[in-house]
């Protein structure tokens, strides 16, 4: 049984596979002070016991010595942390490389895997990632700009008379109180930046195929007509595949 963590800005999220198959997944909140006690608490026992292989991939740093150790306790098996250094199979051009966040590369080995090559990666998170793969599998960059909730965070703090709202679709863009009008420029605005991101990644790079993941990408994926696959596991399914080039190191 392989164990897959995904270590996110917002959520920490595992993945159970028997083979290739994915028996079960959960996620609990990052929290960057957590400690290996605070884990253990959180994660309480859903994990297997069976547990021969622990692959992962993190985004916060603060947090890979706790959940180093309550791994290595919980499973009796020495985790694979995925760094930049790994063979991902794709000529990355990014500078410094050391820079491009683990999951961008992860996500994008992933996409091309299932999917094949060439490609666009759409990760709808605490981040919005959007990157580009050639059909010769070189990484050929992207952007990042803010996700949803990041938007209405900032929305919040800069113009604190504005209330902190639940974001969700509106049934319709006007808004007719202050309330549904933040939820709809949220909404839409963040709808209209993907979209546009989207549009001119394709363009640029002459690629067409978009593959959305993210925990925001099943939300969206009616509104983001570019997008034509969801794949809400496409990080842990890349850490799976990626578990088999670890194991003959």
């Amino acid at each position: 049984m392989l164990l897959a963590v995904d270590i996110g800005n917002s959520a920490i999220k595992f993945g159970l596979f028997d083979g290739d198959t994915l028996t079960s997944r959960f996620s609990i909140p990052t929290k960057r002070d957590a400690t290996v006690d605070d884990i253990r608490h959180t994660v309480g026992d859903r994990l297997d016991s069976s547990v021969n292989a622990v692959i992962v991939c993190t985004v916060v740093p603060q947090i890979e010595t706790a959940m180093r150790a309550f791994l290595l306790a919980t499973t009796c098996v020495q985790p694979t942390f995925i760094d930049n250094s790994f063979d991902f199979g794709l000529k990355i051009n990014y500078e410094p490389r050391e820079s491009l966040g683990t999951d961008r590369l992860v996500n994008a080995f992933a996409a091309v895997a299932k999917y094949g090559a060439p490609c666009i990666v759409c990760s709808l998170g605490t981040a919005t990632t959007i990157d580009a793969v050639s059909s010769d599998r070189e990484f050929l960059g992207g952007v990042i700009a803010p996700g949803m909730d990041a938007m209405a965070e900032a929305l919040h703090l800069k113009a604190p008379t504005l209330p902190k709202i639940e974001i969700s679709k509106p049934e319709r863009v006007v808004g007719s109180s202050t309330g549904r009008s933040i939820r709809s420029g949220v909404y839409y605005g963040y709808v209209a930046m993907v979209e546009g991101l989207i549009t001119r990644l394709c363009s640029e790079s002459g690629v067409s195929r978009v593959v959305g993941t993210g925990g925001n990408a099943a939300i969206f994926s009616t509104d983001l007509a570019r997008i034509v696959t969801v794949d809400s596991d496409l990080t842990l399914s890349g850490l799976r595949l990626l578990s088999r080039q670890a194991a003959r190191l």
